[in-house]
């Protein structure tokens, strides 16, 4: 028998492979966070790490995409990045009732720059 993390781990990997979920994945509070979807069109979300402890579960997540928009004022680069997401969730009886997230700009605006 499963426990309550492992089921609600189940059920937040799930949300984030789910494409349809694509753009609840996308908001954040960051003020760049619109310009994601245009920026990185072609974006793919898989679970690098996640941990729960009761109803809540913490995700690293890789996204990787392609550059072919303008993001944070660096013009299209065609290149290829990993961008990495941390999520927190909230899971009640088997539903996400609350999640919110953050981008690593760190690692991301450097995969930007001309070499």
């Amino acid at each position: 028998m499963k426990t309550a993390e492992q089921k609600n781990v189940e059920i937040v990997t799930a949300f984030i492979e789910a494409a349809e979920n694509r753009s609840k994945l996308d908001r954040t509070e960051q003020f760049f966070a619109e310009q994601l979807g245009e920026a990185f069109a072609d974006r793919h979300y898989a679970v690098d790490e996640i941990l729960a402890q009761g109803e809540k579960v913490t995700a690293r997540i890789a996204i990787t995409a392609t550059h072919q928009g303008t993001f944070a004022g660096k013009a299209p680069t065609g290149r290829s990045v990993k961008i990495t997401q941390f999520r927190e969730f909230r899971v009640v009886d088997g539903q996400i009732v609350e999640h919110r997230g953050w981008f690593d700009t760190g690692t991301l605006l450097p995969q930007l720059q001309a070499n």
